[in-house]
């Protein structure tokens, strides 16, 4: 299993950024990546400042959005829906994409349930709940 440290997926994102910005070449990850910060403008300050982007401390207390969590959930996301798993996460997305009449929103609902379940396997020191996540999407793709 690919497992990038803190600061290989910033210098993964900020490299994404400059490469996109600039029109060069992108591997398929980077393309998948590149079309997830096209949709959100708001990190490109802090994508095109890697050493900055290094260095910095995103705290919920402070109210700071983590544009490297988010930009990966995406990834995480699409990932999933490409290989369709868990199994049933490509329907599930793509009816909340129809429902939402947003890919962009729907991966940001579905992000709660990736995070919910995150939070869950952490806090109880057991695996991912799969089902769970699964279950979460489909709730919301439905409701």
């Amino acid at each position: 299993m690919f497992a990038p440290s803190q600061l290989e997926v910033r210098r993964f994102f900020c490299a994404t950024y400059r490469k996109w910005r600039d029109g060069a070449p992108l591997i398929p990850m980077e393309l998948i990546a590149a079309d997830w910060i096209r949709e959100h403008p708001e990190y490109h300050a802090e994508l095109a400042d890697e050493a900055a982007a290094l260095a910095a401390v995103y705290s919920v207390e402070e109210g700071r959005s983590n544009p490297f969590l988010h930009l990966s959930m995406h990834l995480t996301i699409s990932e999933q829906h490409s290989i369709d798993q868990p199994h049933g996460i490509r329907q599930a997305v793509d009816l909340l994409a129809a429902r939402r009449n947003s890919l962009h929103e729907a991966h940001h609902a579905a992000m709660d349930c990736l995070g919910e379940m995150i939070w869950a396997s952490q806090r109880s020191g057991l695996p991912p709940d799969g089902h769970a996540y699964l279950d979460c999407v489909r709730r919301k793709a439905t409701s």
